[in-house]
């Protein structure tokens, strides 16, 4: 089923059918359809195709104000812009349009960038990739050539923040020590934008790179991170923080930046060896966005 989400989330410009989804479940279409409901807590395979298509497009037009609503129809599969309004409408409950306006109007973008300067940044990581500085922005903004990542990761379903600070510290800490994965760079892989998405459905995947000698096993979750163009902000501070960190890269500087997101997810990026302050709740990571030129 995670196989599934992934295949959807990479094609969702794409006709998805039941039978090529039951394919790569390796389920016959009966079964499939009836599996992904029951899976899915009741949401039916349409219904979340729709919703999926939905809070991509919100994202996008937040993140790029020049972007048409016909456009962001268009980039998520839906062939009409009229189509995709009412759609959007029954969803957000008003028109594209007037939903990006009022949700701009609502960002207190001067707070938020307030409390980010307050977060000390840590060094640059190079992780063996080049990089280089936006002119159009003050942050300390930088672009990185990822390559693809074999991870072995844990999941976690609902509202971000402290809820995942727990979760890291009660599954994923001892999860790393009993599989020796302690020493492994460290990924906090972000599916959902908790601000468009519905909170108690926000996916995020505590991940570990997989050594090469690392034998998966059954049962364990396993997937490859994608390489590309990434643009990187670091942050130190605690989980009651990194949000605000978020809000600015993803709703600030990336509408002026002459960059976009494609269906790679974000994720934040603990290199191998940077060790949180648990005395003071503070940690260190990188935040990491798939860009890819307008």
């Amino acid at each position: 089923m995670h196989a599934v989400l992934r295949h959807i989330d990479a094609r969702l410009a794409e006709p998805l059918t039941l039978a090529q989804l039951a394919k790569v479940a390796h389920f016959s279409p009966f079964h499939f359809h009836r599996l992904f409901a029951a899976w899915m807590g009741g949401e039916t395979l349409g219904d979340y195709l729709s919703r999926r298509r939905l809070e991509l497009a919100a994202h996008r037009l937040l993140a790029q104000p020049r972007l048409s609503v016909l456009e962001a129809a268009l980039a998520v599969g839906f062939g009409s812009g009229e189509a995709f309004a009412r759609a959007f409408k029954r969803c957000f409950g008003s028109t594209p349009t007037a939903w990006r306006a009022q949700m701009r109007q609502d960002r207190n973008l001067d707070q938020v960038l307030r409390k980010l300067d307050q977060a000390a940044t840590v060094p640059a990581v190079d992780n063996g990739a080049s990089s280089s500085h936006h002119e159009a922005s003050a942050m300390p903004v930088r672009f990185v050539e990822r390559s693809e990542t074999a991870i072995t990761y844990l999941r976690y379903e609902g509202p971000l923040g402290p809820p995942v600070e727990a979760f890291w510290r009660r599954r994923v800490a001892p999860w790393l020590r009993q599989h020796g994965l302690q020493e492994q760079a460290l990924y906090g892989i972000s599916h959902d934008d908790p601000g468009i998405s519905d909170p108690e459905r926000c996916r995020y995947d505590a991940a570990a790179e997989l050594p090469e000698a690392f034998a998966a096993g059954p049962g364990r979750l396993t997937a490859r991170l994608p390489g590309g163009r990434y643009a990187v902000l670091p942050y130190v501070g605690g989980s009651e923080r990194i949000a605000d960190a978020w809000a600015a890269l993803l709703r600030d500087w990336l509408p002026e930046s002459g960059w976009q997101l494609d269906h790679r997810p974000s994720f934040e990026y603990y290199p191998a060896g940077v060790k949180a302050d648990v005395a003071v709740g503070e940690f260190a990571c990188e935040i990491c966005i798939p860009v890819v030129s307008l």
